[in-house]
């Protein structure tokens, strides 16, 4: 299933997007698509069922904002440097764990709504990424099967940096990684079943209709179900929390001088394979 969440930010409601690419209200059946629902297998199966029976009334797309397809997320953690061909751009050796960061809940956005430059930036960077939201509490898990069966399903995810902040203002990366509006997640939140091998997946990026980033999630340097292992062995993961798994090279960081950081008016687009598309028009906070 393709679920999200559609309407003003703040206010939006459950939706599905049906095999013919119409809208359904899911209001009727479900409060909202949150961690409560990915834990309830019989309210999941009526969504399934509903669906699959032409039940669920049409919403009109026409004008309506879509918004992140996941409501009162937990925690939000990201692996950096997870991709073999991003640490050669950066000049990185390959972790021999992997890197763990955070992100704040309130760093999420809708997929197209506008992304704010923070004041001061001048290293503002893009990062598309393969988001895996989690459906069933986690810990101390055993293998990266495992892992994979404690996946509800997947989305894209924009892991918005600014460099400078990141790396050369001391301390954690977490001053680059959580100003407002530094993750766009959406469209949809695709469920597990629907994505029979995350490790084959083609993430991309454009900047002002430029390609900057293709490639794969088979580059990943710790699978899907190795990152839920190891992450679960360091804290709990409880449904509704989110991992963001990394990016591939192509990120203004690893490009020679002038690195071309984004700047207001800027357009991003990207998408994941039978994850959806975002646009986002940078402007000034």
């Amino acid at each position: 299933m393709k679920l999200l969440r559609v309407g003003t930010a703040g206010r939006e409601r459950p939706a599905l997007l049906d095999p013919d690419g119409n809208l359904r209200d899911l209001s009727g059946l479900v409060a909202d698509i949150d961690g409560t629902l990915l834990a309830d297998e019989d309210a999941l199966g009526r969504i399934r069922r509903a669906a699959a029976a032409g039940e669920l009334p049409a919403l009109e797309a026409a004008g309506l904002r879509t918004g992140p397809p996941l409501a009162r997320i937990g925690k939000i953690v990201c692996i950096g440097l997870n991709y073999h061909d991003h640490a050669r751009e950066t000049g990185a050796e390959p972790p021999a764990e992997p890197v763990v960061f955070f992100k704040a809940p309130d760093t999420v956005v809708g997929p197209d709504d506008t992304v704010l430059i923070p004041r001061g930036s001048v290293k503002t960077d893009w990062e598309v990424e393969l988001a895996v939201v989690i459906g069933r509490t986690a810990r101390y898990l055993e293998s990266a099967e495992d892992g994979l069966a404690h996946v509800a399903g997947y989305a894209v995810a924009h892991d918005v940096s600014e460099r400078e902040f990141q790396i050369e203002r001391g301390g954690t990366w977490d001053k680059g990684k959580n100003c407002e509006t530094f993750n766009p997640l959406g469209p949809w939140l695709v469920t597990a079943d629907e994505v029979p091998d995350p490790q084959d997946l083609s993430l991309r990026l454009w900047v002002n209709g430029e390609l900057k980033q293709d490639g794969t999630t088979a580059e990943q340097i710790f699978p899907v179900g190795e990152v839920v292992r190891y992450v679960s062995r360091f804290m709990t993961l409880y449904p509704g929390d989110v991992l963001n798994t990394g990016t591939p090279a192509g990120v203004a960081m690893g490009r020679p001088e002038p690195k071309p950081y984004l700047r207001a008016g800027d357009v991003v687009e990207l998408e994941v394979t039978g994850l959806g598309r975002q646009r986002q028009v940078f402007a000034q906070a």
